[in-house]
């Protein structure tokens, strides 16, 4: 074993509970399958059948993605299982950045999301289910800005979260200090 692999030996035996995890997998689901989405509908010809589906479905599975954070944030604060750091040093550092990074941008999205929507003045629907009263007029100028914003944050969300991804890669092909493993299963 390597120093830093038995250093976090302790805390590779623990796992987060089954909520925590299913918080974890259902957010990045979510986070992938918004900037597919978006990005997808950037190949269509402006006012077609398919690019105003792919809006819908964005715009739907963004409010989920709303509900969704709310939820883990509440559960991450109240109810959810603490780990001990995995990490010491430098990586313990990284990983808290990296973590608190995410959580804040994820949070400003969900807000660039709802203003941009309120900004463009058009329905803003769930799944056709129920419609997201406007709180806010916004005009044409900050439309644009905040629609750029909207798409800057996405773009800084998916490279973080793809050097998360990598980072769990590393640490449990290369440091094989359980990491991982701690995201994976709750038994």
């Amino acid at each position: 074993m390597t120093t830093s692999s038995s250093a976090a030996a302790p805390a590779a035996l623990a796992h987060y509970d089954r909520a925590t995890i299913v918080f974890h997998w259902l957010t990045a689901l979510l986070v992938v399958g918004l900037f597919a989405l978006a990005e997808a509908w950037g190949f269509l010809p402006r006012g077609t059948p398919t690019r105003r589906l792919l809006q819908s479905l964005h715009i739907s599975f963004g409010l989920l993605f709303a509900a969704v954070f709310v939820l883990r944030a509440a559960w991450r604060l109240s109810a959810g299982r603490r780990l001990p750091p995995a990490t010491t040093g430098w990586f313990r550092i990284a990983s808290t950045g990296a973590h608190g990074l995410l959580y804040a941008l994820m949070a400003a999205q969900i807000v660039l999301g709802f203003l941009f929507r309120w900004a463009q003045g058009e329905p803003f629907a769930f799944f056709g289910l129920f419609d997201v009263p406007t709180l806010i007029a916004i005009d044409r100028e900050r439309r644009h800005f905040i629609g750029g914003l909207h798409n800057t944050v996405a773009w800084t969300i998916v490279i973080l979260a793809l050097l998360h991804a990598l980072a769990g890669l590393f640490h449990h092909y290369f440091l094989r200090d359980g990491v991982l493993r701690r995201m994976l299963s709750s038994r």
